[in-house]
């Protein structure tokens, strides 16, 4: 593993915030998580999608501003606070009847301690994790693979793995340790 692929996604945006490669993965990891959690808001089809890339684009410019203070999920808290302060913007410009009550559930997210804050805390690591988990697949042999998703995502012991995959529970072990460490490096500071 080169130094390159020891950073995470987060450290690499902050550190060169020209980086096209890495902000096409973070918009790739982040635009279709926006854009359902939009949609789940009552925004249209058509105009989620303009809205989640005017969400990218505030994110892109404010990132090297951004402080994490070193707070459990303060990233997530960021986009989140991002996310529904445009979402705030696009429901007043429309000046239509249902603003206050969107308004209402605008600020119901916005609170950490509410449901809906704890459900777009789980709807986000859940979509991270998934998403990450496709994007470093590529960098590990398929048997590596299998027995990491054997053991961690299937939940087998890895005695079990062993005897299902024709490898000792050591190697079982060590690629689930091998994965689990990249997966962690990827999403530093993403996931809490």
């Amino acid at each position: 593993m080169t130094v390159e692929t020891s950073k995470s996604l987060l450290d690499r945006l902050r550190s060169r915030p020209d980086d096209q490669m890495s902000w096409r993965r973070f918009a790739g990891l982040y635009a279709p998580l926006i854009r359902r959690w939009l949609v789940g808001q009552g925004t249209p089809d058509a105009d989620a999608e303009d809205l989640a890339q005017e969400i990218l684009m505030v994110i892109f410019r404010e990132l090297p501003g951004f402080d994490h203070n070193g707070r459990k999920g303060a990233f997530r808290t960021w986009i989140r606070t991002v996310t529904v302060n445009r979402l705030r913007g696009y429901w007043r410009s429309r000046r239509v009847g249902a603003v206050s009550g969107m308004e209402e559930r605008l600020a119901l997210l916005e609170a950490e301690d509410g449901e809906p804050g704890r459900a777009w805390d789980r709807e986000h690591d859940e979509h991270v994790v998934a998403q990450v988990m496709k994007l470093v697949e590529p960098e590990f042999a398929p048997s590596t693979w299998r027995a990491f998703r054997r053991t961690v995502v299937d939940g087998l012991s890895a005695a079990e793995a062993a005897a299902e995959l024709g490898l000792t529970p050591n190697a079982v072990l060590i690629a689930k340790s091998r994965v689990l460490r990249r997966l962690r490096e990827e999403v530093r500071g993403l996931v809490p």
